[in-house]
C-alpha cells in the first residue's frame, strides 16, 4: 500500500530550482501561478505547492525524481481537461507541459511528432500545412496526451481507428527519472501498456503518429433541429450505420440555444469528400427541414474546432462516459431528452450541459484484436458523452448526482442485451500479467 503523499516543501522547493536547468518554477506569491494553476473545469482548480513550467525531458526527470525519493504529491498538467482534478494538487508539485508544444512533420514518411504539451488544434494545423492529418480529439483545445493515453476516438476513427492505433512511438519520462522512448520494438511492453491505460506509467513528453493525406476541405458543420424531430434524427443515424460510411461521421448533440435555455437538438456532420457527395450522404437529415444550417466546405484543420462552443472554459464542468447500442431505440432518445428538459428548466444555470451521441462507424477499432493494446474499449457499441456546467459551487453535488442518473439511464438501456453488452464492451482487462512502476506508487 502507498503511503501518503505530502505537500512540497520550501527546502525541496529550493532543491529542484537547484536542479533544472531551463524550466520555470512558481509558487503562490509568483506572477503567473493564478494563470498556471487554472483549469477547463472551475471545479478542478487546485492551489498546488509548485507549478514546474517544464522546458525538456530533463528538467521533468529531476522533478520527479525529487517527488518520488520525497513522496511529494504529483501531478501533471496537458492541456488541463481533467475533471476530477487529476491534473491538480493541493499543495505537491505539478509538472505542466504547455510550455513543450512544437510540432514537427515527416512528409515522407507521413507522421507527426507533438510534444506532450500540444493541444490537438497544434496537431490539426501543423498536419494541415502538408496536406496530412491522423486521428485526433473533437474538441482541439483538449491536450494531447490525456485522449492519446486513453485510447482515443475522433471523426477519423471509422476509417483509421484509434488514437492509439496510430501511435508509432512515445517518449516518456520514468517513475525512477530515466527517459525512455517507447515503440513495437523498443520497451514494447510499456508501449502496450500507454496505449489505452497510459496515465500512470510515465510522464508522456512526445507522441509519434501515423499521419494520413487529407485534401484541406472537407464537408462539415452543424445543423440544428426543433426537439420534436429527435426520433426522426435518430432513425436517419441508425440507417447510416446499417449502411456505414468510413467517411462519413455524425454525432447527435441534446444541448440548448444559444442564447437561452431553450433545448434543441444538433447534428455534428462530418464528410471526408465534397459538398455533392457530403450533402447525398446526410440527404436524411436535410429532408427533416432543420431550422439551422452552418454545414458548407471548410478547412480540414477547423473541424476539431466545431464542437469547441459546447465546450468553453469556464464554469465548473463535469465529463460522464455513456454507451449505447446500434441501433438505437427513438423511444429511449425521447427518455434522455425529457431527462435533460427537465434538469434545464429546473436549473438554467446548467445552460451550456449537452448530451452528445456519437454514430461512428466502429468496424475499424473493432478489427483491432482486443489483446493487441491496453485499450479495452473495443466493439460496436457506441459512444456518447454527458459534458455538465454550471457555476455554483453549491451545486456541485446534486449537478454530479444528475450526471450519474443519466449514465444509469443508458445502463440499463444496455441491460436490455445483456448478450450483446458481454461480447462488445468488456468490463475490464487483466493486466496482472505486465508489470511496471507506476508515478502514483512509492
Amino acid at each position: 500500500m502507498s503511503l501518503p503523499k505530502n505537500p512540497i516543501t520550501a527546502e525541496l522547493i529550493e532543491t529542484l530550482k537547484s536542479q533544472v536547468k531551463s524550466s520555470e518554477i512558481l509558487i503562490p506569491s509568483s506572477a503567473g501561478y493564478a494563470e498556471a494553476i487554472a483549469r477547463w473545469s472551475e471545479a478542478a482548480v487546485k492551489s498546488a505547492g509548485a507549478v514546474l513550467l517544464a522546458a525538456n525531458a530533463e528538467d521533468i526527470s529531476q522533478a520527479v525524481r525529487l517527488a518520488q525519493q520525497n513522496n511529494v504529491d504529483l501531478a501533471v498538467r496537458g492541456g488541463g481537461h481533467s475533471v476530477a482534478g487529476a491534473s491538480s494538487s493541493d499543495g505537491g508539485l505539478v509538472i505542466d507541459l504547455s510550455r513543450m508544444r512544437k510540432v514537427t512533420v515527416d512528409e515522407e514518411h507521413k507522421t507527426i511528432t507533438a510534444q506532450g504539451g500540444c493541444l490537438w488544434a497544434d496537431v490539426d494545423e501543423a498536419g494541415g500545412k502538408h496536406g496530412l492529418a491522423t486521428v485526433g480529439g473533437t474538441v482541439n483545445h483538449t491536450g494531447v496526451g490525456g485522449l492519446t493515453l486513453g485510447g482515443g476516438y475522433g471523426l477519423l476513427t471509422p476509417k483509421y481507428g484509434l488514437v492509439v492505433d496510430n501511435l508509432l512511438s512515445a517518449t516518456m519520462v520514468l517513475a525512477d527519472g530515466r527517459i525512455v522512448k517507447t515503440s513495437a520494438t523498443e520497451e514494447p511492453d510499456l508501449f502496450w501498456a500507454v496505449r489505452g491505460a497510459g496515465h500512470n506509467f510515465g510522464v508522456a513528453v512526445e507522441f509519434t503518429y501515423q499521419a494520413y493525406d487529407q485534401v484541406d476541405q472537407v464537408f462539415a458543420g452543424i445543423l440544428g433541429f426543433q426537439p420534436e424531430k429527435l426520433e426522426a434524427i435518430i432513425g436517419v443515424l441508425n440507417d447510416g450505420l446499417d449502411h456505414p460510411d468510413e467517411d462519413s461521421t455524425a454525432v447527435c448533440v441534446l444541448t440548448t440555444q444559444p442564447t437561452n435555455a431553450t433545448p434543441m437538438v444538433c447534428t455534428v456532420l462530418f464528410h471526408r469528400g465534397p459538398e455533392k457527395s457530403g450533402r447525398e450522404a446526410f440527404k436524411g437529415l436535410y429532408s427533416l427541414d432543420p431550422i439551422m444550417d452552418h454545414v458548407k466546405m471548410i478547412p480540414y484543420p477547423t473541424v476539431n474546432s466545431l464542437a469547441n462552443p459546447m465546450a468553453t472554459h469556464g464554469g465548473r464542468r463535469n465529463i460522464q462516459g455513456l454507451f449505447f447500442s446500434h441501433p438505437m431505440r427513438p423511444a429511449f432518445a425521447r427518455s434522455v431528452m425529457d431527462m435533460y428538459t427537465e434538469k434545464m428548466a429546473a436549473d438554467p444555470g446548467m445552460m451550456g450541459t449537452a448530451v452528445l451521441l456519437e454514430f461512428f462507424d466502429m468496424r475499424k477499432c473493432a478489427s483491432v484484436p482486443m489483446e493487441a493494446t491496453a485499450c479495452s474499449n473495443r466493439g460496436m457499441t457506441l459512444n456518447g458523452i454527458l459534458s455538465s456546467r454550471w457555476c455554483d459551487e453549491a451545486s456541485d453535488a446534486a449537478n454530479r448526482q444528475w450526471g450519474r442518473d443519466m449514465q444509469q439511464l443508458f445502463i440499463k438501456e444496455m441491460e436490455r442485451k445483456p448478450a450483446q453488452l458481454t461480447d462488445e464492451v468488456p468490463m475490464y482487462i487483466n493486466y496482472s500479467s505486465r508489470k511496471f512502476t507506476s508515478l502514483s506508487s512509492s
